[in-house]
């Protein structure tokens, strides 16, 4: 990471910040909220139990041997947050609690938002009970034992061994040891509600009810529910004695629909039983309905949102955070979480083999977002054990997030992982995804829709040459290189009908599902991955092939935000904004025009290089996955074409308007885009402008077009250009290594020192016909990465565990995306020994901007310092130098970097970086 000393800094602010009142003071649930509640966050006594010795010793009973050292509730153990470091499996937390005496006429309970693994609460040294399970809430009963305004010894044990058949997921970005989630006092009626499901049906104007009760209820009770609406509506129920749980159904008249421009929130009261021992809480629902269904007038399947298709544009959300992990630091970074995925134009995020955080849910819900919520997944085996807990964590995460209507589908199984059995096949062992196992996965599709059937149900999200059973969704996971998106998602599509047995296993096939990708990016599509790397350009690739293929219903980038061995977020890890690079390539661009209702393609090509006068020919598509009441009357393009020539003059070559006819959730090929190349060597941007009547933008696009062999001389004939080859510095010194980059087309000196360059000085140019003289490079700083130095090692280790994660650019793919974190450099240029100049480097920069660097990687499956490039470096030559330039026939050019600053230098020629340059004397005669 870039500037550390600044992440670090931050870090310890926030962590002192954090312990210095209560973290996390919100009620954890508001879909599920009782007013009686009391929070027990913040400093509790801890003990580490490495030998496992405290239940021996009844430390339960005796909370002096846990005062050995405080923890930060309700962080985990191993995370900085909790101000304790990870040194053993099983840990004892210790508060003095208080109950008050109003709470009398009630039961009292401890609720634990999760822990894991295996849980033990005790109250005055009695055992209040166990819990075993990592990601779901659990209660229990005070009541007995409590001595009401009176101090009492809460203790709890956590046991968190390695168990393989235990949930873990991706704990190896950040283990979740111990107590995770907020733990607090709640009052509950004698009798309650545990649960209170509420299925909308937005076809009938009403809501199904179910209330849930823990035990069959001890007498008859009158169940009431109000909902608040602008008349109010207000239902009672009765309920036997006896009773486990009660189903009906209330009327929403005119219901005012949850929408992702209007996700409209209805709230609710509910009370059970009479005066001072009823139960009261209250919660909100959406009125909303998703369904599978075909695009009008077609075969083609796509997820529905109220009766009406919607074309999917999600993110990979591994919910992590770097000094909390499981947990965030506070409800306002949850909150923004949201915003940050709807600030760039996405429609949902798929929280990755983690049951969400309730509140980050709650947001999600308030501010109009979908999720996909996946169940975790074990790295055992799918013995007894293993299927026990998934069935039970699976079960819990369903009632507990029954009601948000942010959530669309349940994935219960991701990649097969933990579900290969190790069998011996010619005397070798390999896994195999077993056919009695892929029963069990059937099994739990069905379990799931028993249990939910308002939401999509996923199966598994296949990767890696697995495929479905059973499921609502025909997902698929694929990680390629920009330049394989076309004939991969032709493929996909030509592959996908109904009775297909594509992306099925043996004895299952496609019915009418829609098909999505549900994880893509580059991170995983080049050897070893790819480190901290410009993910835009290979991501443009990808959008506009998937905008060309309306088979494919949405696509999920991977990822939201970087996590410890995936550099290859929207966002950072400490979640910075990364440079895109879209802005500065077209001006006013940015993500949300790539995740636009309207899109114009011109396939996963975005760079074409020819030679001057040479025509070149551009296929163009229109993408409309929206609404007819959404298009207006007709659509204009606007074509810009415009470059920079050699010598660094701007000009618009041309521009001119097209009417398109459209048709509403379509994908339509348009007329190809001609276009005679410029006569000048230079590099252009052809912007394409999507506008309706009124000359809103609702979509703007490019491709970048290299004229790579034409003239190099100004039309002004007093001016003359003379460079020397990029590859063939006439000297050059560094202190640290000196090597070349993008296939040879870059030169890298890292510390101190210098290139050189010889240019031969035109006989004709006399001193007294010259008017100025400059020099330009196109230049930027180049530090020493992980990759780059000779004890950089190896990136070792099992990634999905977390390991091999010390330095994001020692992968030998990476070279770090431009963020907020910056590289600055200093160049002294010097002209015959005379100093012509100092500049500033502001960064080492590597995005969409980088267009050469990335054109001329091979395609080979790696990459070389991909997206590079540096800033436009110009000076004016001393008169002395020009002088002895004459007198001598040579001007020597010498980029140096001080030893007081040893920043390193890197240079661009006309092969890679941002502008089509050679380091070049620009000579203008008087």
């Amino acid at each position: 990471m870039k500037n550390f000393k600044t992440y670090l800094f931050s870090l310890l602010f926030t962590s002192y910040f954090l312990q210095a009142q209560m973290p996390l003071p919100e009620h954890p649930r508001p879909d599920f909220y009782r007013e009686n509640w009391k929070n027990l966050n913040g400093q509790w006594d801890f003990a580490f139990d490495s030998l496992d010795i405290g239940q021996k010793q009844k430390w339960f009973a005796n909370p002096a041997n846990i005062q050995k050292g405080i923890i930060n509730v309700p962080f985990s153990w191993a995370s900085v947050l909790s101000g304790q470091k990870d040194l053993a499996d099983i840990g004892w937390y210790h508060k003095k609690i208080k109950v008050p005496k109003a709470w009398s006429q009630k039961r009292t309970f401890v609720v634990i938002g999760a822990s894991d693994w295996e849980t033990h609460v005790y109250l005055d040294g009695k055992l209040l009970g166990s819990h075993q399970g990592g990601y779901t809430p659990f209660s229990f009963d005070l009541t007995p034992y409590l001595q009401y305004d009176k101090e009492q010894s809460l203790v709890i044990r956590v046991d968190d061994k390695r168990r393989d058949f235990t949930l873990y997921g991706k704990q190896g970005y950040g283990n979740a040891r111990g107590l995770w989630q907020t733990i607090y006092l709640e009052s509950r009626g004698v009798d309650y509600v545990e649960a209170f499901e509420i299925s909308p049906d937005i076809d009938k104007n009403l809501i199904q009810v179910k209330a849930i009760f823990p035990q069959a209820t001890s007498k008859a009770l009158t169940l009431k529910t109000h909902i608040q609406t602008k008349e109010g509506i207000t239902f009672q129920k009765e309920v036997p004695a006896g009773s486990k749980e009660i189903n009906f159904s209330i009327a929403i008249p005119k219901p005012r629909l949850w929408t992702l421009e209007d996700p409209y929130l209805y709230d609710y009261q509910v009370q059970l039983g009479d005066a001072e021992q009823m139960d009261q809480f209250s919660g909100y629902f959406g009125m909303r309905k998703i369904t599978a269904d075909f695009l009008p007038n077609s075969d083609i399947a796509y997820v529905f949102l109220n009766n009406k298709p919607i074309y999917l544009k999600l993110a990979l959300d591994q919910s992590y955070h770097p000094e909390g992990f499981y947990t965030f630091p506070t409800d306002k970074f949850m909150y923004d979480e949201i915003v940050r995925s709807k600030k760039i134009g996405l429609n949902g995020i798929r929280t990755h083999i983690k049951a969400e955080i309730p509140r980050k849910l709650y947001w999600a819900d308030k501010l109009g977002l979908l999720v996909m919520a996946d169940l975790p997944n074990s790295w055992g085996e799918p013995g007894e054990l293993m299927r026990k807990e998934a069935e039970f964590t699976l079960r819990e995460m369903i009632k507990r997030d029954f009601n948000h209507p942010s959530i669309f589908s349940w994935i219960v199984f991701n990649e097969t992982w933990g579900l290969t059995t190790k069998v011996e096949e010619n005397g070798k062992k390999k896994s195999k995804y077993l056919p009695s196992t892929q029963k069990w996965v059937t099994e739990m599709y069905h379990l799931t829709k028993d249990l939910d059937m308002s939401r999509l149900v996923e199966d598994n999200s296949i990767c890696c040459g697995f495929g479905h059973t059973e499921t609502d969704i025909h997902s698929w996971h694929s990680y390629l290189p920009g330049y394989e998106w076309d004939e991969f998602l032709k493929k996909q599509s030509d592959s996908t009908f109904e009775g297909s047995t594509w992306n099925f296993e043996k004895g299952y096939k496609q019915g009418k599902q829609p098909m999505i990708n549900s994880e893509f990016g580059n991170v995983w599509g080049y050897k070893n991955s790819t480190g901290d790397v410009d993910y835009t350009f290979d991501y443009h690739k990808a959008m506009n092939a998937f905008r060309n293929n309306i088979k494919v219903a949405g696509w999920l980038y991977t990822e939201h935000h970087d996590v410890i061995n995936e550099w290859n977020g929207y966002y950072k890890f400490d979640r910075t904004e990364k440079e895109t690079g879209l802005g500065a390539l077209a001006k006013g661009m940015s993500l949300k025009d790539l995740h636009a209702d309207f899109y114009i393609s011109t396939g996963q090509e975005i760079t074409f290089a020819g030679k001057a006068g040479e025509k070149l020919t551009i296929p163009l598509t229109l993408s409309a996955l929206t609404d007819q009441s959404k298009l207006g009357q007709n659509l204009h393009l606007k074509v810009i074409f415009e470059g920079q020539t050699a010598w660094g003059e701007r000009k618009t070559w041309w521009e001119n308007n097209r009417l398109i006819d459209f048709k509403p959730w379509s994908v339509q090929k348009l007329q190809d885009l001609t276009l005679e190349l410029p006569k000048d060597r230079s590099i252009n941007t052809l912007h394409l402008i999507l506008q309706d009547d009124n000359g809103a933008i609702l979509h703007q696009n490019f491709v970048n077009v290299i004229v790579e062999n034409g003239n190099i001389q100004p039309s002004d004939p007093k001016q003359k250009l003379i460079e020397a080859s990029l590859e063939n510095p006439t000297a050059l010194k560094w202190s640290k290594k000196d090597w070349r980059a993008v296939d040879g087309h870059k030169l890298n000196g890292a510390g101190f020192g210098f290139y050189e360059y010889e240019f031969n000085w035109p006989s004709n140019l006399k001193e007294g016909d010259i008017a100025q003289v400059s020099f330009f490079v196109e230049a930027s700083p180049k530090p020493l990465l992980g990759k780059d130095r000779v004890d950089s090692g190896k990136m070792e280790g099992d990634y999905m565990l977390g390991k091999g994660t010390s330095d994001p650019s020692k992968n030998p793919n990476s070279y770090p995306q431009t963020d907020s974190y910056k590289n600055p450099g200093i160049v002294q240029i010097f002209a015959n020994a005379q100093l012509a100049g100092t500049v500033d480097l502001e960064d080492d920069p590597a995005d969409h901007q980088g267009i050469l660097s990335w054109h001329y990687q091979p395609r080979n499956h790696e990459l070389n310092e991909a997206g590079t490039y540096g800033y436009w470096v110009q000076v004016n030559i001393p008169a002395l130098s020009i002088q002895e330039a004459v007198n001598t026939g040579k001007m020597k050019i010498k980029l140096e970097v001080p030893e007081a600053f040893s920043t390193g230098l890197a240079l661009y020629g006309t092969k890679s970086g941002r502008f089509m340059i050679n380091p070049s004397l620009l000579i203008k005669t008087k």
